[in-house]
């Protein structure tokens, strides 16, 4: 592969990556379980946090292995390739694929606004239990443009990421700057800071922490970065920086977002937004009929930018699986472009399959569970790679160690155990879905044999 991306690249991947749907979206249901606005902004403020420290130990890993596959990579080097190949089985199953499918799901939703015609109630096919809405067929179709338009050559598909990426922060920005323009003109603000609010340890730990999915959700992806390390100039130096200008930009956007939303907007205001659309909401609270319009255009190229990135950057891993015999062996080839194409076709067909099978809420919980379990594993990796192989060149250390590590996993691991207890429906699902992967990946080994 051919070392193409530079910083600015890298880092615009990793903010579009991150910048979906959800932060327009997830404070409604969040609200609704944490009871508080103080309790809202503090859930927003703990997954900055987790995300940050997750992107500094990455930082770390990605420096020292700067290889296409990523995280794939770092858990194999860990634990052995049987973690590798988990890992890369429930990306493909569930995480990114997943992921993509329930951001296809956001932008046709939003698409609705403008065009009526594509609606969830609008079927177009039933058979039996089966319904077939237009909803889910403009999503699909976004996702298999994304996919042809991600078979030219990296550099390529970054131009196109960074205009997306670039084009949704502006949006952030004017929201954010409307909203706070609306309520400094306005005789009263909806909320002032009062402590005897903030109740987190009364609503109990587990029911916290099980309404942080949204937010993590909205904070997830900022990994993918690590996937196309391969096609990275300088990687040592380049990777831990987009990571952190990466992460601490999107984490600071999506603050300043949720704080608009509390000054402009009651809480049950945000507690009632139909479809849960908090921030079409705000805009029409701030530019009356229009604003629906407005925010829905935004949103539609927020969701179209972040299915690029997490298109472009989930087939490399795949592609770094077949050439270690651990997938689908056509993966392992490049087409003249230098872009893995018959992998960005696989993930394109499973991503249509799931896209059939849920809704966006549905899609949502089923990824955060594996997604969290797999981010305990490789921030855990700094640990055992720092013993297992201590000659390694490592350009970057994570700051603070093993404090900043130590602490993202136990923080990560209350989730876990919370998603467990309080969403079980679907985070045992998920659970069995990476344990699935135990008995594919001895099969394989025994057709090797």
């Amino acid at each position: 592969m051919i070392k193409k991306l530079n910083l600015l690249d890298s880092t615009m991947l990793v903010m579009g990556s991150m910048i979906g749907s959800g932060i327009f979206i997830v404070s409604a249901g969040m609200s609704r379980d944490l009871m508080s606005v103080e309790n809202l902004l503090f859930a927003w403020i703990i997954t900055g946090v987790l995300t940050l420290f997750g992107a500094l130990s990455y930082a770390e890993l990605g420096a020292a292995m700067p290889k296409a596959g990523g995280q794939y990579i770092y858990l194999k080097e860990a634990y052995g390739k049987l973690f590798g190949f988990l890992y890369g089985w429930t990306l493909f199953t569930v995480i990114q694929t997943g992921t993509i499918a329930a951001v296809a799901v956001a932008f046709a939703k939003f698409s609705g606004v403008l065009f009526p015609f594509i609606s969830e109630k609008n079927v177009l096919l039933q058979i039996g239990g089966f319904s077939l809405s237009s909803v889910q067929v403009l999503g699909i179709v976004v996702v298999w443009l994304l996919t042809f338009s991600n078979f030219r050559e990296v550099k390529q598909g970054a131009f196109i990421q960074n205009v997306f990426t670039i084009s949704k922060i502006a949006a952030l920005v004017f929201v954010i700057g409307a909203g706070f323009y609306f309520v400094l003109g306005s005789d009263q603000t909806h909320w002032t800071l009062n402590l005897d609010n903030f109740t987190p340890a009364k609503i109990g730990l587990g029911v916290f922490s099980a309404a942080l999915v949204g937010s993590i959700f909205s904070s997830d992806a900022w990994n993918n970065i690590t996937f196309t390390a391969g096609e990275i100039d300088k990687p040592e130096k380049n990777l831990p920086r987009a990571l952190m200008l990466g992460t601490g930009g999107v984490t600071l956007l999506y603050l300043f977002s949720n704080l608009v939303y509390v000054k402009a907007l009651s809480l049950e205001q945000i507690q009632t937004a139909e479809f849960d659309r908090v921030g079409t909401l705000l805009m029409n609270t701030v530019f009356g009929s229009t604003g629906a319009i407005l925010m829905a255009i935004m949103i539609m190229v927020s969701t179209f930018g972040c299915i690029n990135g997490l298109t472009l950057s989930g087939a490399r891993v795949y592609y770094a699986m077949a050439k270690d015999g651990y997938f689908l062996k056509q993966a392992a080839t490049l087409n003249e472009k230098g872009s893995p194409q018959k992998a960005l076709i696989m993930q394109g067909v499973w991503t249509s399959i799931l896209t059939l099978s849920g809704s966006y809420s549905e899609l949502l919980d089923y990824v955060v569970f594996a997604v969290l379990l797999f981010y305990i594993l490789t921030v855990s990796a700094v640990f055992v790679l720092r013993k297992k192989q201590p000659g390694l060149n490592r350009p970057y250390k994570v700051l603070a160690y093993p404090i900043i590590p130590a602490i993202y996993i136990i923080m990560a691991s209350v989730i876990c155990v919370s998603l467990l207890i309080y969403k079980p429906d679907y985070s045992y699902p998920g659970l069995a879905i990476v344990l699935l992967g135990v008995p594919v990946y001895y099969y394989i080994k025994s057709r090797e044999k």
